[in-house]
């Protein structure tokens, strides 16, 4: 069942059996993965199946697999999702995205069209940096490029700027705001570091004292997570409407615990927050109309596909 939407040029790629694909938002059969080779990734082609009804949202191709899940929760109300990713060895890891590469602090749109624009298929949104390069600051790469030096000790005011450093390989760290520099991030080989905080989990330990201390205000949450290098989680916490008031960045932390991360952090949240797949804004930001969530320069996220769609947001 192909949905209205999909291009003629699409079409005649599925007739010719070049992408193998399946797009409905029926339960059943087509919502399950096909069968994958022994390192868990399609030999060819392509899978994509939105369930935006129930909730549920899978693509895979021979270098990436992505399932992302809508959870909810009655008392006290809570709508979250969970996106589980698998990178192969040696592809293209998470990393961050720019609406303009050649502009990248100056020019910003919604995170939702910055993933189309690049094909994203699946991103979050990130640490809301060039609100912060004339301000507040903390420590921002791109690409390897420093953009920003300036920070300020720990334990200080939120956002503390504490960092996540992203390696090409895969590797992701967190660091307190001041325990190292822009520029030994940059000769310690980091492709891109963001700067919000507080880190939630280092080393497989959980950040109690800044649980205590930061963000414990209902509001929505954005958090990410590395396993190991090639298996991460993204993770978004709707608020502020009537299904789902938010949560302080404890509840996603222990989240990101229970699935095994052993590095967490905490980025933007409130009206910055948000998760798309394939090009597409999951989470649901007012009760009156179908929001977007606040335009930003870049977005954290992995994979590209040609299958990513100009079409509706599925509110």
């Amino acid at each position: 069942m192909i949905k209205k939407g999909i291009s003629a040029v699409m079409a005649l790629l599925l007739l010719w059996g070049l992408i193998s694909i399946r797009i409905t938002a029926a339960e059943g059969a087509e919502s399950e993965f096909p069968p994958l080779n022994e390192a868990g990734f399609l030999d060819t082609g392509e899978f994509l199946y939105m369930g935006n009804q129930e909730g549920l949202w899978r693509y895979c191709s021979p270098t990436l697999w992505v399932e992302v899940r809508r959870m909810t929760q009655d008392k006290p109300a809570r709508v979250w999702y969970e996106a589980e990713i698998r990178c192969a060895e040696g592809s293209e890891m998470p990393h961050m995205i720019a609406w303009d590469a050649e502009k990248w602090m100056s020019k910003a749109n919604f995170p939702h069209k910055v993933a189309r624009k690049n094909r994203t298929v699946i991103a979050v949104s990130s640490d809301y940096s060039y609100a912060r390069v004339k301000g507040r600051g903390g420590m921002i790469l791109r690409d390897g490029q420093i953009y920003c030096s300036k920070t300020k000790k720990r334990g200080a005011k939120w956002p503390t700027l504490d960092t996540l450093a992203i390696w090409p390989d895969g590797d992701m760290k967190v660091y307190y705001s001041d325990e190292m520099t822009s520029e030994e991030y940059a000769a310690a080989g980091a492709r891109d570091v963001l700067a919000f905080g507080p880190w939630l989990i280092r080393d497989g330990t959980l950040n109690e004292q800044a649980l205590k201390t930061y963000g414990k205000s209902k509001a929505e949450r954005v958090a990410v997570g590395m396993v190991e290098k090639g298996h991460y989680w993204f993770m978004m916490l709707e608020g502020r409407i009537k299904r789902c008031k938010g949560d302080g960045i404890g509840f996603l932390a222990n989240k990101l615990l229970e699935h095994g991360c052993v590095q967490g952090f905490n980025l933007d949240g409130g009206q910055t927050a948000c998760i798309v797949f394939m090009g597409h804004q999951l989470c649901k930001m007012s009760d009156k109309n179908n929001k977007a969530s606040r335009s930003t320069v870049d977005i954290l996220g992995v994979g590209t596909s040609d299958l990513v769609a100009e079409i509706g947001d599925p509110w």
